[in-house]
């Protein structure tokens, strides 16, 4: 009989055997890097190209724009950019982090200003090491353009305008608008990630069963800047740099961002129109205007802004729009970043999102045997998500514009602070659930619901203490002075009510799921 020692070297050699055809089959089955066309070298384009390229893809990365490298970004329609957990998660994935992060500003919460005096800070967060970074958008897509032309098998070409793609073919048709020169481009996997007005999305659109919509916001934005200084408790900062600076007026608001050289760059938000008479950018045109205004609403910004006149007549107006559409592939055609989800800016999560969408579709090619599949996997793993971030964006803008002034608002980020202290693993607030984590945009959202229903219970348990130890005073008053009322019965008749508000309130309200 074959001693234990050699009935366990057979076994360990039959494992290693299984272990290697696993490895083999494995291996075959895996999908083969080769030929992938990405159309667009902004944000989510460049980062793409960077994973895939590393991935052993061979990569052309096209767009329609000049070579930003050869010339300023124009100024006037930059919004910084507002880098958090999801999007510095994606540069260490890429090695980008200290190249692109070097110059990023923290702000840990928000500065108010309102039109009588300053509203005080609100910090975003009951941890004080979490902070959102201030990038320059330009910036930003330099770093990913430099380390995307870095890589050995990528190719680009700008000043590329996409005419036609053959999906069954997946060839796609650029004319060079400097030269005029037609080119057309085969690929095993065409991404668009050419912005919120997708050439590729227009595409899709053509074909029966795309679902498309568009949603442009009433409001519109422009931007204007704060200088450096060489005097001050903050200079060159003219301001507390680490903050987003609000200034929230309810049906507008202008916020400001700090930049590596101490100047600040702002955005005003206002309707494009305004039926009410307010401000808006139809009713207020003209340098003086635009100062008297400012005078009265802005006031304390209007000090620190030499350059609003020229800025305000100079910089143009720009939308905001929200793009939803599915589904988001058609035979190995894809979608990312605004060209499949566009979001409005007001919760700095366009671009997170965007890498998110970025590593997502990295890891289906490199999990999944084939790139349809892998594709599937991607929007499936992605949309809810991206529908999510564009629900919290919508309505973070009335938070901020509106809500942010109000001190029944500063009570209740009081309250939520309180409870993920004393409950950090059982409640934690909406902003740190999409800013500072990578839960999904879905599931934060659903969390952050069931808080508002939480927040909503307690606050009417609050009133019924409160009502009772009135009324319970107004009984003992009463027999202290021998009064003949029935309080007593007026006491239950109020808890009573209240106590139905209490269950009316929570039996309407679904809990998410």
């Amino acid at each position: 009989m074959p001693s234990s020692a050699a009935r366990l070297g057979s076994h360990q050699c039959e494992h290693i055997l299984a272990v290697m055809q696993v490895n083999e089959i494995s291996t075959m089955r895996r999908m083969q890097p080769s030929r992938v066309l990405i159309v667009g070298a902004g944000l989510a384009g460049s980062l793409l190209a960077v994973y895939l390229a590393r991935a052993g893809w061979s990569v052309e990365l096209v767009e329609r724009r000049s070579d930003p490298r050869e010339k300023r970004f124009a100024a006037g329609r930059s919004i910084n950019l507002a880098i958090s957990a999801r999007g510095i998660k994606a540069l260490t994935r890429a090695g980008l982090t200290d190249v692109i992060m070097k110059d990023a500003i923290r702000m840990g919460g928000r500065m108010i200003h309102l039109v009588a005096g300053s509203g005080g800070f609100q910090p975003y967060s009951s941890d004080p090491t979490r902070a959102i970074n201030s990038v320059s958008r330009s910036v930003l897509n330099l770093g990913l353009l430099d380390a995307a032309a870095a890589e050995a098998n990528v190719r680009v070409a700008f000043d590329q305008r996409s005419t036609t793609i053959d999906f069954d073919k997946r060839e796609a048709t650029f004319i060079n608008d400097r030269t005029g020169e037609t080119r057309t481009i085969s690929a095993d996997l065409i991404v668009g990630a050419d912005g919120a007005f997708s050439a590729v999305r227009a595409a899709m659109q053509r074909f029966e069963g795309f679902d498309y919509s568009q949603a442009f916001l009433t409001h519109g934005y422009k931007e204007l800047h704060i200088p450096a200084v060489a005097v001050g408790p903050h200079a060159p900062f003219a301001m507390e740099p680490q903050a987003l600076h609000i200034w929230p007026r309810g049906a507008s608001m202008m916020i400001a961002l700090p930049n590596p050289d101490g100047s600040f760059t702002c955005t005003l938000f206002w309707p494009h129109t305004a039926s009410d008479g307010g401000a808006s950018f139809a009713s207020i045109r003209t340098a003086d205007e635009a100062l008297a205004h400012f005078r009265a609403v802005y006031p304390d910004a209007l000090a620190l802004m030499p350059t609003l006149a020229a800025d305000f007549v100079r910089n143009p107006v720009g939308s905001m729009v929200t793009v939803r559409c599915a589904p988001w592939t058609r035979n190995n055609v894809i979608l990312l970043g605004d060209a499949a989800h566009a979001v409005v800016p007001f919760y700095g999560q366009g671009a997170n999102a965007s890498f998110e969408d970025c590593e997502a579709l990295a890891d289906a090619l490199t999990q999944e045997a084939t790139v349809s599949g892998a594709l599937r996997a991607y929007e499936l793993a992605r949309i809810d998500n991206s529908n999510a971030i564009a629900d919290m964006a919508l309505r973070n803008f009335i938070e901020m514009r509106d809500l942010t002034g109000r001190r029944s608002f500063r009570w209740k980020k009081k309250l939520e602070h309180t409870l993920h202290v004393l409950f950090p693993k059982t409640f934690v607030p909406l902003y740190d659930l999409v800013s500072f984590s990578t839960v999904p945009y879905a599931e934060a959202k659903a969390r952050g619901l069931r808080n508002d229903l939480l927040i909503k219970r307690l606050m009417y348990c609050v009133v019924l203490v409160l009502v009772a130890l009135i009324v319970f005073s107004l009984a003992q008053w009463a027999e202290f002075n021998h009064q003949k009322y029935s309080l007593s019965a007026l006491f239950v008749f109020l808890v009573l009510v209240i106590a139905q508000r209490v269950a009316a309130s929570v039996g309407t309200s679904r809990s998410p799921r």
